[in-house]
């Protein structure tokens, strides 16, 4: 039977019966709010969250919006967690090891001391048990993960001082990131703080800090730190390959269409994908621009990161001794950073070796 006939004899009944008309999605508008602990200056962190706005937005014919909000618009940074598990937001936008507060597992969804690169983050979690390990854990407190992109490998921090030694470091007043780096600076002498990328610039200015780290050249030189703080070190230790995640609440993503759950997870991709590719392309400029305006650059004395790497595997394991969950995830991350590791020496690590040392 043909469509005129169809419509002749039966009328949009038998059309509808007959499956000659499209189906139509008479899908409910979704409106979801999404709270970010970064500010809108950061338009590399906070414009992740930007990012995967529009993305779902397009995607969705304007029918799945997410509406994104600073830290300190509907809570304060470190807020969206809480507000996560009572349901009050249904998505956030955060680095986990700000939550250690909570369990030290957290900083696993992030970056832990001497942890992963980048790329090995997002293999481990992709592709190895990272994301099964930690949406297992997240689903105590109501939610799940999306990456958010990774800032990569990052700085030492801003010093007030020239930090040679490990000795140095004894009685430093820092702001650290959070996570498992605090313990391990804390055995170093290191008195950590836990505060709001805003709030650091006066911190040190007035003296109440000594040192700061953050990301990398393109988000510190934003934030000002190079005014009040002379010294850059190098490498970030604690921050091989510091991971960003969208968490979103787990009734709210069960709720979600087949069609609106796919759109959300490839917009995460979108937005993960632009936040890490941002990093590469903007910090070289800044790194420059920041050594032109007298920034004193120092890596890192072997001294400093043998002792930070002793401290790092004596807070490792006295937690494997008191959660075997924590020993789980810390055990499976390990195994994959070995596997890594190995195929580095035949790739990666040969590469820039020789890379390093020609005249391009």
């Amino acid at each position: 039977m043909d469509r005129r006939s169809i419509l002749k004899h039966g009328g949009i009944a038998a059309v509808l019966a007959a499956g000659a008309a499209p189906a139509v999605h008479a899908q409910a508008a979704v409106r979801w709010r999404l709270s970010s602990s970064f500010p809108k200056s950061l338009d590399t962190i906070f414009g992740s969250a930007e990012t995967l706005s529009r993305t779902v937005k397009a995607m969705s014919g304007g029918k799945f919006e997410i509406s994104v909000h600073a830290a300190g618009e509907l809570m304060p940074a470190f807020g969206n967690v809480d507000a996560l598990q009572n349901g009050t937001i249904e998505m956030g936008q955060t680095a986990p090891y700000y939550f250690t507060g909570k369990d030290p597992i957290f900083a696993f969804g992030c970056a832990v001391p001497f942890g992963l690169t980048a790329r090995h983050m997002d293999a481990w979690m992709e592709h190895g048990n990272g994301r099964k390990l930690m949406d297992a854990f997240y689903a105590k407190y109501n939610m799940k993960s999306f990456s958010a992109g990774n800032t990569t490998t990052q700085m030492g921090g801003w010093y007030r001082k020239e930090i040679k030694t490990a000795a140095d470091l004894k009685g430093l007043k820092m702001r650290l990131g959070g996570g498992l780096f605090g313990e391990t600076m804390a055995k170093l002498g290191v008195v950590a703080q836990n505060m709001p990328a805003g709030e650091v610039y006066q911190a040190l200015e007035k003296g109440t800090l000594d040192a700061t780290e953050f990301v990398g050249p393109y988000d510190d030189e934003k934030l000002g730190f190079q005014k009040v703080a002379p010294f850059y070190y190098y490498p970030g230790w604690w921050e091989g390959g510091a991971e960003l995640e969208f968490f979103v609440n787990t009734k709210a993503y069960e709720a979600l269409s087949a069609e609106n759950k796919a759109i959300l997870q490839a917009a995460t991709n979108v937005a993960a994908r632009d936040m890490t590719a941002k990093y590469d392309a903007l910090n070289p400029t800044a790194l420059k621009r920041l050594v032109a305006a007298k920034t004193q650059l120092r890596p890192f004395s072997k001294d400093i990161m043998d002792a930070g790497f002793k401290a790092a595997m004596e807070v490792f394991a006295e937690h494997e001794a008191k959660s075997p969950e924590f020993k789980k995830i810390h055990q499976d991350m390990r195994a994959f950073q070995r596997d890594q590791i190995l195929w580095g020496r035949f790739s990666e690590y040969r590469y820039d070796d020789y890379i390093l040392s020609v005249k391009l």
